[in-house]
């Protein structure tokens, strides 16, 4: 719950009601035609239930002989059926508020998503946390401005100045009166904006914060574990949850603060014009039934702009993440475009790769050629951008610089489906998803592999260790609701996978990282295997022993500005 106001951050979402909500969600488009329909049809409830309140009422007491119920029996039925058109129409609102807006949620969840896959390494990686926060619990906060924040404020564009316009053609003074009050509500939520600017993105970067430090926490638990470190990061995360902590409790301090503020401006607004109608009332100024319609409307005109105060609050969490979700779609557009070319024959090439980096370039002018039956090892001190070069030639990345090429068609003109079909990559952090160790193995490895073949690649790789020591071998459950590999564990996986592979590009990065000497001296002849039955292989690998076995060793540079 945060407590910005609409005008202290309408500079970020573009005003109160982002029209990108309406772009990227068709559910969300109907709601507020529905929403805007039901303020109109409340609005009008309002002002004729006022007007019927007033003429029975001043007529009861002004005229001796129309006390009866059958002398108002029209009125009556208008009054009762603007009551039930009221009660009816918020009823509806209520019914569909929350199922329109788990719609809305869910169409964005699946645009983000897409768009972050669509998204390359290089776009993604530095607002990986901040997408996963807003995917999860972030955009979640949006429903309260959806059912809570955005119908008040409809209500505030549709009933009030209705039921406004209603008063001054009953009474002047009381008008007038309206008018010089009413900015007062605005006015203080302003300075309250002003007070608290920028709470709710402080509070989303401390959330977003809090939940990649959990995450790497839980991930590398069983290497905290191991070197007697598991204790170690706790007060880190304690202090984040401090933080978050104190932040939302400051945000809920002033939240109730000013939401008592706009209660008193509106009471005592209330209050004023109705002494303002008793006195002129006791004074004979004015007619009773006047009176009675601008004091009955007097509360349905300051309402709407409470409300919108109060809704605020609860909903500016879910703004700032939409916001954030936003931002994601908006810089869909600029992924990378890629072509439908055949993959031709040929060698891949590198000419002259350069990629920016936030210290300068990483790499800078890399040249190699990737051989068929060859391994080309590739090294250079960390940050050189060697990950970055394997993402250029997956055309996962644009370079900046040069361009990679698979015999005279630059990667990124190739059809991407077709161009990942004859690649196969090994990353410095294997996946593993929720399912069997057989379905992780088919993840990009062969369907139905030649048990002879299998076990020949986990011997090399040493992964039949792993399938004695699980309980199900290849039909063990892992991941999630499952057993849990070690990164050791992932690797020898992903190697077994790389080596069943019939790929003509094989990408391997720091493929014996996690392994002891035996295991590297294993996979390292698998890998010269694999080269001699015909795929070009480029090894990126730092230790003098996983460089022996390349065929030839390209450093990579880098060039750092100033």
């Amino acid at each position: 719950m945060e407590t910005d106001t609409p005008a202290a951050s309408a500079r970020s979402r573009r005003g109160p009601v982002d029209p990108r909500l309406w772009r990227y969600s068709q559910s969300a488009r109907g709601y507020l035609l529905l929403t805007v329909t039901l303020s109109l049809v409340v609005a009008a409830a309002v002002i004729v239930s006022a007007i019927m309140i007033g003429t029975v009422l001043a007529g009861v007491i002004t005229e001796s002989d129309s006390r009866t119920i059958g002398h108002w029996s029209g009125e009556l039925r208008v009054l009762a059926a603007a009551v039930a058109v009221r009660v009816g129409a918020t009823w509806v609102h209520s019914r569909y508020a929350h199922r329109s807006a788990s719609r809305v949620i869910g169409e964005l969840r699946a645009e983000v998503l897409a768009a972050a896959t669509e998204m390359t390494p290089r776009e993604l990686d530095p607002r990986r946390d901040e997408t996963a926060t807003v995917l999860t619990r972030g955009i979640e906060g949006l429903r309260a401005y959806l059912t809570g924040y955005l119908p008040a404020l409809l209500l505030a564009v549709t009933v009030t100045p209705l039921t406004l316009l209603v008063i001054l053609l009953t009474d002047l003074t009381s008008a007038v009166i309206v008018v010089i009050t009413l900015p007062l509500i605005p006015i203080f939520m302003i300075l309250i904006g002003l007070l608290t600017r920028g709470k709710a993105a402080a509070s989303l970067r401390t959330m977003t914060a809090l939940s990649a430090q959990l995450l790497d926490l839980i991930a590398g638990l069983p290497t905290l574990r191991a070197l007697g470190r598991e204790r170690g990061p706790q007060d880190r995360v304690r202090k984040l949850g401090d933080d978050h902590r104190r932040t939302t409790m400051a945000s809920l301090r002033i939240a109730f603060l000013s939401s008592m503020v706009l209660e008193l401006l509106a009471t005592l607004s209330v209050a004023l014009i109705a002494v303002s109608i008793g006195l002129r009332l006791v004074f004979g100024e004015m007619a009773l039934q006047a009176g009675v319609i601008a004091l009955v409307l007097a509360p349905e005109v300051y309402f709407p702009l409470r409300a919108v105060g109060a809704q605020f609050h609860a909903a500016e969490d879910g703004m700032a993440a939409a916001d954030k979700a936003f931002g994601v779609l908006d810089d869909r557009g600029e992924a990378v475009r890629r072509g439908r070319a055949a993959v031709p024959d040929g060698t891949v090439t590198v000419r002259g790769l350069g990629m920016r980096s936030r210290s300068g370039w990483a790499p800078r002018g890399l040249d190699l050629a990737l051989e068929p039956r060859r391994v080309t090892g590739l090294t250079g001190p960390n940050g050189v951008g060697k990950s970055s070069a394997l993402q250029a030639i997956l055309g996962l990345a644009d370079p900046d610089e040069g361009m990679v090429v698979m015999g005279d068609t630059d990667v990124r003109d190739l059809d991407p489906a077709a161009w990942w079909k004859t690649v196969a990559w090994l990353p410095q952090h294997p996946v593993l998803v929720p399912g069997t160790l057989r379905e992780n193995l088919e993840l990009t490895g062969p369907v139905d592999a030649d048990p002879n073949e299998l076990d020949a690649a986990c011997r090399a790789t040493g992964f039949d260790e792993v399938l004695r020591d699980v309980p199900d071998g290849w039909d063990t459950v892992v991941g999630a609701g499952g057993l849990g590999l070690s990164l050791g564990q992932r690797q020898r996986l992903a190697l077994t996978r790389v080596l069943l592979t019939d790929a003509s590009v094989v990408l391997l990065d720091e493929p014996t990282a996690h392994l002891d000497a035996a295991s590297e001296a294993r996979v390292l002849a698998a890998i010269r295997t694999l080269a001699a039955s015909g795929p070009a292989v480029l090894l990126v690998g730092h230790r003098a022993s996983v460089l022996a076995a390349a065929d030839s060793v390209v450093t990579v540079a880098a060039e750092v500005t100033v």
